[in-house]
């Protein structure tokens, strides 16, 4: 019998590497990629995945968002840079003070990384595939243009945090079928 395809997971923009390792943990059949530009923080994700004792089912690479990352994966999840530039003086010292300043900042308006990360993860996911990521507070609606404005995808939802504030979108990617003409 053949081996049984194993679900490939991308996380962009790992950080510390908690997505991807939390991923690993609870879906042991799947292989997970964690990406990040930053080779500091690849190696913290790669210390916290032995750690949890999920490196072995890990690959770790270093580049800006997918680009020159294999593909195809399943589902791509991301909590990527979305804090609009002037934003950052204002934000709370543990935040603003501790994180990498690329980690936060997504351009004037928070959402250049989000504008770039779309069609790249339309392109590397399988069809059917899903894209995962987080957004901040009150860019919803550009979100979702962003997003609907990409035909290989088609918008899911838009999923509130604990407190009921829109701050996460799903979006599958179309199958030939289903692409719009």
């Amino acid at each position: 019998a053949a081996a049984p395809v194993r679900a490939r997971i991308a996380d962009v923009g790992t950080g510390s590497g908690c997505l991807a390792v939390a991923i690993a943990r609870w879906l042991p059949a799947a292989e997970v990629v964690a990406i990040d530009a930053s080779e500091e923080a690849l190696a913290v994700a790669r210390r916290n995945a032995e750690r949890h004792d999920v490196a072995r089912r890990m690959q770790f690479f270093e580049a800006d968002l997918l680009a020159g990352v294999p593909g195809p994966f399943d589902a791509v999840v991301s909590n990527p840079p979305y804090v609009p530039e002037p934003d950052i003086p204002g934000l709370q010292p543990e935040v603003r003070d501790h994180e990498p300043l690329q980690a936060l900042v997504g351009g004037a308006d928070g959402l250049d990384v989000i504008r770039r990360l779309v069609p790249q993860a339309a392109a590397a996911l399988r069809p059917g595939g899903w894209l995962v990521f987080e957004f901040g507070f009150g860019q919803a609606d550009g979100v979702r243009a962003i997003v609907e404005a990409e035909p290989r995808l088609e918008l899911v939802a838009i999923k509130p945090d604990l407190a009921g504030i829109p701050r996460m979108a799903v979006a599958r990617r179309r199958t030939q079928q289903e692409t719009p003409v």
